[in-house]
């Protein structure tokens, strides 16, 4: 979901290995529900509080959740503020070169359009996205005019306003305004990406593989997709 503009590798390496910490900092966004989100509590909640927390479990580790805007969530994973990102991150080549990811904990999960109308112009209107995301750089790649935002909540919002024609997201994040609100789907459903993955500094390969071992047994025995079920839909992509 970003395009990033990187430190030194030296600022990589000073962040030392997240393994050897007592606590291992989980960083998310809080605000992409079902993915994630800030509860009544004040606490992070979602698909991915849920996740997050069985795979330390399972890895025997002591985590703790950390927020941080989406625009800044590599370069502050980077500098040492947390140590990993779940964060409904798409896996991309683009990020791969500045950070390591874990398996897919998602599969590749379809983007939608949402307007105020069936016939809202996608292809030489004005579409919204969250900024830094597969979505935004979809927009630029169709010609359409792209209004970016920090909050993908405020995307919806451009629409309503009739500031934007459409916004375009991950059809999970879309669908619960599609349902509740006077936002219709537009147009066909767009693949982008290649599943959703946990990302981590260059330098902790060992947490990697920790994250990575507890990911496919959550798969092997199927709670994975039964987490997958209960938060993004029973329509989902499963493994």
């Amino acid at each position: 979901m970003k395009t990033l503009i990187l430190g030194t590798a030296a600022l990589a390496l000073s962040a030392g290995l997240a393994f050897a910490q007592d606590v291992v900092r989980l960083g998310t966004e809080g605000a992409y529900p079902p993915y994630n989100f800030i509860n009544d509590n004040g606490q992070v909640d979602g698909f991915e509080r849920e996740l997050g927390d069985e795979l330390c479990a399972r890895a025997g580790l002591n985590c703790v959740w950390v927020t941080n805007d989406w625009d800044s969530i590599i370069p502050n994973l980077v500098s040492g503020n947390y140590d990993v990102i779940i964060a409904g991150m798409s896996i991309t080549d683009e990020r791969k070169e500045v950070v390591d990811f874990a398996q897919e904990y998602t599969p590749p999960s379809v983007s939608a359009y949402a307007g105020l109308s069936e016939d809202a112009d996608i292809e030489g209107g004005v579409v919204a996205a969250q900024t830094g995301t597969i979505q935004a750089n979809h927009v630029v790649d169709t010609g359409a005019t792209l209004m970016e935002f920090a909050n993908p909540e405020d995307t919806i919002a451009a629409v309503r306003k009739g500031e934007a024609d459409a916004a375009l997201a991950d059809k999970d994040f879309l669908a619960p305004y599609v349902a509740e609100s006077d936002l219709v789907f537009v147009g066909e459903d767009v693949q982008l990406g290649g599943g959703i993955g946990a990302a981590f500094r260059k330098s902790d390969p060992e947490l990697r593989d920790k994250f990575d071992a507890a990911i496919q047994s959550m798969k092997d025995d199927g709670t994975l997709n039964e987490l997958i079920a209960k938060w993004l839909g029973a329509e989902s992509p499963l493994f």
